[in-house]
């Protein structure tokens, strides 16, 4: 359960409901997600998050798919559940076949394998990987 109300067309301010046209026109779409919705509480925030969010996930030396994909990946460290379900559907609506999701999804589970045991042991990074 959210913390504060997601804010309808209607309830939100005239700052937020131009960032709300604008995710509809990039995205294609009438649908504006929850996040959004409780962003809208503070228009400022909503305004920079999405403009900053716009920016990072728009096609650069590292394709969209690619990013989505990291986004899991990092919403998964962070335990964030929306944002896991959101950048996964982002991921599949931009072409990840399940076989990617299975190959991401064990990625996440090595790293944060190793990465517990490299912290835990406290291993002395390399000479060669400090360059």
């Amino acid at each position: 359960m959210t913390t504060v109300s997601l804010l309808s067309d209607e309830e939100v301010s005239a700052e937020a409901l131009a960032v709300f046209t604008e995710i509809r026109e990039v995205r294609g779409t009438d649908f504006i997600n929850n996040f959004w919705r409780a962003m809208a509480h503070d228009p400022a925030l909503l305004r920079a998050t999405w403009d900053r969010l716009r920016v990072v996930m728009a096609p650069g030396a590292l394709d969209p798919l690619v990013k989505e994909m990291l986004y899991v990946a990092v919403s998964t460290a962070n335990g964030c559940s929306y944002c896991v379900h959101s950048h996964t559907a982002a991921a599949k609506a931009k072409g990840m076949s399940d076989e990617m999701y299975g190959e991401v999804l064990a990625v996440i589970g090595m790293a944060m394998q190793t990465n517990g045991l490299a912290t835990g042991l406290q291993v002395e990074v390399d000479e060669v990987f400090l360059g």
